[in-house]
């Protein structure tokens, strides 16, 4: 019975152990094999924008690539015969920071450059025209030939500055020069070295013949910003220079358009009224007007400005003669008095309508008594 139980104990212990040990192999395995989280052409990161891709096959074939994390880290490792890959420049915040970077020796290879680190680093070339990109070389860049149709993406394209010799592929994607005994190439897009698109075309191909050129590869894809003390990028240096020029031709073509459709101000034009239209309609309209807004302030200036309108070259009074003068030439015709004269022309509103249409009845028994005198 003894034995019975301390074989089954030795067996159960050894399936207890079995079980952690494939455990543990799993757990290895799973950390080992998970997928590495990162940012844009970071060198560690197995995520589709990452570049891990792409630095294992170039130091699978021989190629002694430092991951440089800041530019002390790169100038560090510079040497002449290293290749300084620059990419995600916008982390890279400050006149002297890229500064530095141009004054290290080797080599450059610049992937979707700022506007402010192009004219650091590379300083030959410009913004070009929008031509049409197309995936062949169409240039004699033997890197570009051996890898042939490639799928950059979204990417700018650039042109030559003053009497630099500039060689240009697909479209002016991928520019190269000569400055100074160094070897410049930028690429408008970075895109074709990250993981998801190594293996569109000839990416895998051209990435690995601009990055592999030399023995010594200096990978400079900063993740964090760095100098934000010494200056940092403003919007500007984030937008690309084409997107100046196009705000500027819209303004222009919208000034154009306002002029074209525009229409000028003319001489007024006389027109005939399509109806015969009586005055008392006008009248009886008005009139009804001001009874549903009981604008009786409103009707009896109205009433008054007519009448002494009417009586003033009777009476051979001016326009701005004042009211003294209209009463008393008023009064010499009328039967009332002047104080009668003044409270019918220049009195109060009349506050009901009883009051107004009294109004209408003396302003015209004043206006007949003047006219018949």
């Amino acid at each position: 019975m003894t034995t019975t139980i301390g074989a089954r104990w030795r067996t159960g212990r050894w399936i207890a152990l079995g079980l952690i040990v494939i455990a543990a192999l799993a757990a290895v395995t799973a950390f080992l094999t998970a997928p590495r989280p990162g940012g844009r052409m970071d060198s560690e990161s197995t995520s589709p924008d990452g570049a891990h891709a792409i630095v294992s096959l170039l130091r699978d074939h021989g190629v002694d690539v430092v991951v440089a994390r800041t530019v002390a880290d790169a100038e560090r490792a510079a040497r002449p015969d290293t290749l300084l890959l620059a990419a995600e420049t916008y982390n890279t915040r400050g006149p002297d920071l890229l500064n530095r970077l141009a004054a290290l020796p080797g080599d450059r290879l610049v992937l979707e450059p700022t506007a402010r680190a192009r004219e650091a680093l590379a300083p030959g070339i410009r913004i070009g025209s929008a031509d049409l990109l197309t995936g062949i070389p169409d240039c004699d860049l033997r890197e570009a030939k051996r890898a042939g149709t490639v799928q950059l993406g979204s990417t700018d394209t650039y042109e030559k500055v003053g009497d630099v010799d500039l060689i240009r592929c697909y479209g002016g994607a991928l520019v190269r020069y000569q400055s100074e005994g160094r070897t410049i190439t930028v690429v408008g897009s970075a895109d074709f070295m990250t993981n998801s698109a190594l293996l569109d075309e000839g990416n895998a191909a051209l990435a690995m013949n601009l990055a592999g050129e030399r023995p010594h590869l200096i990978w400079y894809a900063p993740q964090k910003a760095e100098g934000q003390g010494s200056g940092g990028s403003t919007l500007g240096d984030l937008v690309p220079d084409a997107v100046t020029w196009i705000v500027f031709q819209l303004c222009v073509v919208v000034v154009l358009l306002a002029l074209w459709q525009g229409r000028r101000l003319g001489p007024l034009v006389a027109e005939k009224l399509p109806v015969v239209v009586r005055a008392s309609e006008t009248v009886e309209g008005r009139a009804r007007l001001y009874r549903s807004r009981r604008a009786r302030g409103q009707a009896a200036e109205a009433l008054r400005t007519a009448t002494l309108q009417r009586l003033g070259p009777r009476l051979g009074l001016g326009v701005n003669a004042s009211e003294a003068a209209v009463v008393s030439a008023i009064a010499q015709r009328y039967n009332g008095d002047q104080s009668t004269v003044h409270h019918i022309l220049f009195g109060p509103v009349p506050p009901t309508d009883a009051d107004l249409l009294h109004l209408a009845h003396a302003l015209d028994d004043i206006e007949r008594q003047v006219t018949t005198s």
